[in-house]
């Protein structure tokens, strides 16, 4: 049997969050499964060793550029691209007719789909809850789980000579718009205090952006610079054991986030301009919002209201 799950969302927290469903789709048929994602998803950077999923096909379809799976003769490249594969079962993580239709013409029986043109005001989970339950019979609570193998960690701990007796702290003080990126002066507020708690070692995660590199070099050439490692340079495959290796994180909402606390570490989430489900759906995840507010939403605009003194006291509470 084969498997296929579409998830047409863009990014890598997207990508993550559905993770649960997948890995119960796959346990329900014991096959992994495979997915269609963008490329913008870097599923395949981070997926690689996780074992309830199977093949990563990229979906080549954007809404700014003419793509090779865009309009009606992207339609039929697609169908004929998953038609290869000869999947048995398609789960469809939206509510679009156009991939009901190409599913159909790949030769694809079994269709498994949200409910058809609802996609307005749509919850991030609760479709993918409901259709598990209706058609699997299954309540899906899970953290989103990636998998790594352990010899890489344990390569990774002797590469970069991370103590174990250190608190090892992975910042991820990147983010995709200026609006979620929190200044770092609060970071290094942060920093300042865990020094009197206990010896640190912190692990900057960012891209390559100019905003962002500004903010690791204002971090980095700090009095910590001697207790920093940038990761910058590296690509996800390459982050994943080193954040594997770390004991707790502190991330704007970045890919980081969400990669760190499918990771299984303990997460807390800086939540100055996003809907706050994207840093609370994992019991990893523990969210700070901006001072003054009882949520957080697209144009809070908190990124200068986020506590410092509120970030500290969440990490205590966690690693102790």
């Amino acid at each position: 049997m084969k498997i296929l799950a579409i998830q047409s969302k863009m990014g890598i927290g997207d990508t993550v969050i559905f993770l649960p469903f997948i890995k119960a789709i796959s346990k329900k048929f014991h096959v992994p499964v495979s997915l269609l994602v963008k490329q913008s998803s870097r599923a395949n950077e981070f997926l690689s060793y996780t074992n309830y999923i199977d093949e990563i096909i990229h979906l080549e379809r954007d809404n700014k550029i003419n793509q090779k799976h865009d309009g009606l003769k992207g339609f039929f490249r697609l169908a004929s691209d998953i038609k290869k594969y000869n999947f048995n079962k398609v789960f469809i993580f939206n509510s679009s007719l156009r991939y009901n239709l190409i599913s159909r013409l790949a030769g694809i029986k079994e269709i498994f789909q949200y409910p058809l043109f609802e996609k307005q005001n749509q919850h991030i989970t609760k479709p993918a809850k409901a259709i598990i339950k209706k058609y699997l019979d299954i309540e899906i609570n899970d953290n989103p789980e990636i998998q790594i193998d352990n010899d890489l960690v344990q390569k990774s701990l002797l590469k970069y000579n991370i103590n174990n007796d250190e608190l090892n702290v992975l910042l991820g003080i990147g983010g995709s718009g200026p609006t979620k990126r929190i200044p770092s002066k609060t970071f290094l507020k942060v920093m300042e205090k865990l020094e009197t708690f206990k010896k640190c070692r912190f692990f900057l995660a960012t891209g390559k952006n100019d905003d962002e590199q500004k903010i690791l070099t204002e971090l980095y050439n700090s009095k910590f610079k001697e207790k920093c490692v940038t990761l910058d340079n590296l690509n996800i495959r390459e982050t994943l054991p080193i954040i594997k290796n770390c004991n707790v994180a502190i991330c704007n909402d970045t890919s980081f986030s969400h990669l760190s606390s499918a990771l299984g570490v303990k997460t807390i989430t800086l939540m100055a301009d996003t809907p706050l489900i994207y840093g609370s759906y994992s019991t990893n995840m523990y969210p700070i919002i901006p001072d003054g507010e009882k949520t957080v939403s697209h144009n809070t605009l908190g990124k200068d209201k986020i506590n410092s003194d509120k970030i500290y006291e969440k990490l205590i509470s966690i690693i102790n």
